[in-house]
């Protein structure tokens, strides 16, 4: 499981909000057994001077001695005239017992310095909620993919590979699931470039939702907002509650930037791609980047050196085919 400093503290924050508030509830609980019965508290002192008087027994006799045997039977006739009374006011033999919502690593999230099962669960909840893709993925992931949006007629054959969309795109899913199945033992990175509507989005949310499910952080930015972040932090620009600090681009295990080239490219938006391509390249952290640009026109937009970068970086996948969101539209129409 691949979190930053941030998202792992987040978590933990989370755990000692649960602690807090089971110990009030159990306060609660308490107060109102007391305040219906109270000679439950006599009997709760009884058991705390006795508990005291055995240890100080034990330290200074051998754990031997024949009044151990005689402080546990009076701890056990204490336990239950607890119980009887709880009865009494009909509550159940737990009620005061600690609360947890994970009997296993009672809400610490470790069991043996090894990380509980829920604090998995609470680290996907907080990918997703990081990653700006939000509930997208329920829809568009490798088990809602489709080929028949990929047309396999011979007339539609690309003249550079020879391909058609449908043979095309069997390779590309193949090697966007290799990404994923191969993620933490090979450094890779993709590039996807085609024309709009041909699936580019569609295959990094597949990528995002396999990867967050094993709580890998992603971060999905159109190019818009993945430069305004680096705007907000160099000239101090007032942050939103959607902003995303520029070190957690750099860090988190995979960045999205979708559409790049929809922005209004510069000197700075093309300093800053580069800054974040060399900088991920470094700290061996993938990076997906989708466009319309074909490499030439990416090298032009961008400039050689950061297309030299991806060229010898990443693998470029070029998708081809009609445009999938007017089939749907026309699909869609044909049905009213």
């Amino acid at each position: 499981m691949s979190l930053t400093n941030s998202q792992h503290d987040t978590i933990m924050r989370i755990y000692d909000d649960i602690r807090t508030s089971n110990h009030h509830i159990q306060d609660e609980r308490y107060k109102e057994v007391v305040a219906l019965c109270p000679e439950f508290a006599q009997i709760e002192n009884q058991v705390i001077s006795i508990s005291m008087e055995a240890a100080i027994n034990r330290i200074s006799r051998t754990s031997s001695d024949p009044n151990t045997d005689d402080y546990t039977q009076r701890l056990k006739q204490l336990q239950n005239k607890k119980q009887e009374l709880l009865s009494s006011i009909g509550k159940s033999a737990d009620y005061l017992d600690e609360i947890y919502q994970c009997p296993i690593c009672h809400d610490t999230g470790y069991v043996n310095q090894h990380k509980c099962a829920c604090f998995t669960r609470k680290a996907i909840d907080l990918v997703y909620r990081d990653s700006n893709l939000k509930n997208i993925t329920s829809d568009e992931n490798f088990n809602t993919f489709s080929y028949d949006w990929y047309d396999n007629s011979d007339d539609q054959k690309d003249s550079v590979s020879g391909l058609t969309p449908y043979k095309n795109m069997q390779n590309v899913l193949t090697i966007c699931q290799e990404f994923v199945h191969n993620f933490d033992s090979e450094f890779s990175n993709l590039l996807f470039y085609g024309s709009t509507g041909v699936g580019k989005t569609f295959l990094t949310n597949c990528i995002a939702k396999a990867l967050m499910d094993s709580s890998h952080s992603v971060i999905y930015l159109t190019a818009t907002e993945f430069f305004q972040a680096f705007e907000q932090q160099d000239f101090n620009k007032k942050k939103t509650k959607d902003s995303y600090d520029t070190n957690y681009i750099l860090e988190c295990d995979l960045l999205i930037i979708d559409d790049l080239s929809t922005e209004s490219s510069n000197g700075y938006t093309n300093s800053k791609l580069f800054y974040c391509i060399n900088e991920r390249l470094l700290r061996h952290k993938s990076v997906i980047i989708s466009t319309n640009l074909k490499p030439v026109e990416f090298r032009d937009a961008y400039s050689e050196r950061v297309m030299s970068r991806i060229s010898s970086a990443y693998k470029i996948l070029r998708l081809f085919g009609k445009d999938i969101r007017m089939l749907k539209r026309a699909k869609a129409s044909s049905r009213h």
